[in-house]
């Protein structure tokens, strides 16, 4: 389970910056990073012959992703009460579309900087047969119990579990809500539904401060050795919550993203 620590010393903007907004209910800053998914393509098929694991470009981006917030980890925060709080662990949770696509639910995966890319898809493996077959996995087993609530009650319900568990801290999952449910990132893919880019919201009640989304790969001009030439191509979204990441912390941590994503072998 991920606890948080206080950062005692900020920089002047960061103590700025938290008291400038309110938390945000949509994206505050949108970004988009374009890689050649031949190298990640050849990777994801080495692992599946090797493994026998259905490895995905997905589970390589979640671990990519888990890679660059270990680079910079003071972005794996949350605001508490006006000050800033680091997680002490990087957990991804992946959305899982079901039921034709038309629902939504998820696994965190912790610890996700430290696991292997075969032990990422073994582990969602599982996790996604058994919210398809509607299994009670925490995220579950809390959507229902609050689809359940009277209209009026649903939003009030939802943000008195967000202050609880962020900013009093306070573990209610033998109340049916799991404790930061939905950790450092969210990962989820726009492909099967045709669309190569597109941005998600951030989830104000999850605190989550970084989402990113995947397009379908296609085929797009490239330049490679001066010459151009048709490559596959990922185009990848990301919203984040400016309140925690700046244009600084955005660059290091999409530099050392597209290093993962270019040389995924580094990865085992």
């Amino acid at each position: 389970m991920s606890r948080f620590h206080r950062v005692a010393k900020l920089p002047a903007w960061r103590l700025m910056a938290l008291h400038s907004w309110k938390p945000p209910s949509d994206p505050t800053v949108y970004g988009v990073i374009e890689v050649d998914a031949g190298p990640i393509q050849s990777y994801v098929a080495g692992l599946r012959e090797k493994s026998g694991v259905k490895v995905t470009l997905t589970h390589v981006v979640g671990k990519a992703v888990a890679v660059a917030i270990a680079a910079r980890p003071e972005v794996n925060a949350i605001v508490r009460r006006g000050r800033l709080y680091v997680r002490d662990s990087i957990d991804i949770f992946f959305q899982v579309a079901f039921e034709g696509g038309e629902n939504l639910a998820g696994a965190k995966v912790d610890n996700a900087d430290t696991k292997h890319v075969i032990e990422i898809a073994r582990e969602l493996s599982e996790r996604s047969e058994r919210i398809r077959k509607h299994k009670d996995l925490p995220t579950q087993k809390s959507a229902r119990t609050l689809s359940r609530l009277p209209p009026g009650l649903l939003r009030f319900a939802m943000r008195a579990g967000e202050v609880l568990t962020y900013d009093l801290d306070l573990d209610l999952s033998r109340f049916g809500v799991p404790y930061d449910a939905f950790g450092s990132c969210m990962v989820t893919s726009v492909a099967n539904f045709g669309l190569s880019v597109g941005h998600a919201p951030l989830f104000p009640p999850g605190r989550v401060p970084l989402v990113l989304t995947l397009g379908s790969v296609r085929d797009a001009p490239a330049v490679v050795d001066g010459r151009v030439v048709v490559r596959p191509t990922l185009t990848i979204g990301a919203s984040f919550d400016h309140r925690l990441v700046d244009g600084y912390h955005a660059g290091m941590m999409a530099k050392r993203f597209r290093e993962v994503l270019e040389n995924p072998s580094t990865l085992g």
